[in-house]
């Protein structure tokens, strides 16, 4: 089998509800997806959601990477033969995750379709489905609080609240919204880098009534210190996510006891194969592991999916990035009933763009 052709083309979708981090707001996400034809009838898809603030990557450099390297590098050569193409398109897309995610969606997509096997069987097919949490932003604290109870009427059970630029206002809201949703409902926080080591102590000793379930990179990626610093003295876990990017980081984190546990996102680490390997140093060092996204389509999330559904280590999924994107051309490439994804169980990926 051989590569006959290759495009690349974006997508920008407008959010439903646009939300608010600790770094940023967002109102839109741009996309690029990716076509990889083939000698044998057999297409596949990718997709990449490139964030300049955590991957370094827009849109445009992505495409540009496509048209100058993935697209002389694929033509031609063998799908199939997916470590040889990525380990190659790793040393030519340095610092380029997203990009690297990009192909190895489609190549995946191709090698489960070529098997006839959804992909989660293929990788190694532990669980069926997987529920997810719903990430609601930085708001008020009534906003916050109506934003919970609505997503507890869709039929969510875990809810991810952001902050981390005010630890008063977040603890307020964490008691608040626990007071609306019960005691059943899990409860995670995000601070996305926003907190100083005493303002991460003060906001896990200040909600430990409210029983969360984790406290997601409380401080800033660039010093690891301050991070396990809080690992070191907090009650709750622990999660590293903006710090980390790589293979290598990973084992960083984890000889060093930097955190609990590791958010492994396709468009942080470069997609599936470098993800299984990241997921194998967590799991050696006993560290949990959360798969989560970005402002990514459905498609990009069925990767996720496919990934949390394949191994057993995976303890927690937060896979709610396509939720309110208008307009994805992949909508319905995973199915979301009540708080739980499921694959379409289609060959691949198991959506055709």
């Amino acid at each position: 089998m051989k590569v006959t052709r290759i495009e690349a083309w974006p997508v920008e979708m407008k959010l439903t509800d646009p939300y608010a981090i600790a770094y940023e707001s967002v109102e839109r996400a741009t996309n690029v997806f990716l076509r990889v034809e083939t000698n044998g009838g057999v297409t596949g898809f990718g997709c990449s959601a490139p964030d300049l603030a955590v991957t370094g990557e827009t849109p445009e450099t992505v495409l540009a990477s496509v048209s100058d390297i993935v697209t002389p590098q694929l033509l031609g050569g063998d799908p199939l033969r997916t470590a040889r193409i990525l380990e190659s398109l790793k040393e030519q897309l340095k610092n380029q995750p997203a990009a690297i995610a990009l192909v190895d969606l489609a190549l995946h997509d191709i090698l489960g379709k070529v098997a006839n096997l959804p992909l989660w069987k293929l990788l190694g097919g532990f669980r069926k489905c997987f529920k997810t949490s719903i990430t609601i932003g930085i708001l008020p604290v009534e906003q916050t609080v109506e934003s919970a109870r609505l997503w507890l009427a869709e039929g969510f059970t875990a809810l991810k609240i952001k902050g981390g630029t005010n630890v008063d206002h977040d603890i307020e809201r964490v008691h608040r919204v626990r007071d609306a949703v019960g005691k059943s409902v899990e409860l995670r926080f995000d601070a996305n880098q926003g907190y100083t080591v005493e303002e991460s102590l003060k906001f896990v000793n200040d909600t430990r009534s409210a029983r969360l379930e984790l406290l997601e990179q409380p401080t800033a990626k660039e010093n690891t210190d301050l991070l396990e610093a809080v690992t070191r003295q907090a009650h709750v876990p622990v999660m590293a996510d903006e710090s980390l990017l790589s293979l290598r980081d990973a084992f960083r984190l984890a000889r060093g006891n930097v955190a609990d546990m590791v958010n492994v996102k396709l468009m942080k680490v470069g997609g599936i194969y470098e993800a299984l390997m990241v997921n194998g140093v967590a799991r050696s060092a006993g560290l949990e592991v959360m798969v989560g996204c970005m402002d990514e389509c459905a498609l990009a999330i069925a990767g996720g999916l496919h990934l949390a559904l394949a191994r057993p280590n995976v303890a927690y999924c937060d896979l709610d990035g396509h939720i309110g994107l208008q307009g994805d051309p992949s909508a319905g490439a995973v199915i979301l009933r009540r708080g739980v994804l499921y694959p379409t169980n289609r060959p691949g990926l198991g959506f055709d763009l």
